[in-house]
């Protein structure tokens, strides 16, 4: 069975959090990920560009050590969410801005 680690939002600094989000596939991911309750890893990938499942291994990977999203086991599949409610008391306004300027 897969672990992940998901940090404590309160441990995450603002700089890996911006990290996090200022790649365009990431990005991305979490726009999907803020539209849907949760997705699999092969659904969270952009449309737009295919992208390597290793590629889109780490860019998850980068995600959740941010604090941005949350990775479960539900079957054969992982299942990715955005931890959205813990990251907007983590950093207020934050996820809107971004989101909003991402288009």
């Amino acid at each position: 069975m897969a672990r992940f680690t998901h940090p404590r939002l309160d441990d995450v600094p603002l700089d890996l959090a911006l990290h996090a989000l200022a790649d365009p596939n990431r990005l991305a991911i979490v726009a999907r990920l803020a539209a849907a309750e949760g997705l699999s890893c092969s659904n969270a990938a952009p449309c737009d560009s295919p992208l390597p499942k290793s590629t889109l291994s780490n860019h998850l990977k980068t995600l959740r050590a941010a604090g941005l999203i949350e990775t479960n086991q539900c079957g054969r599949e992982m299942i990715n969410a955005l931890r959205r409610a813990e990251f907007d008391r983590r950093f207020p306004g934050l996820l809107d801005a971004v989101l909003a300027n991402a288009a």
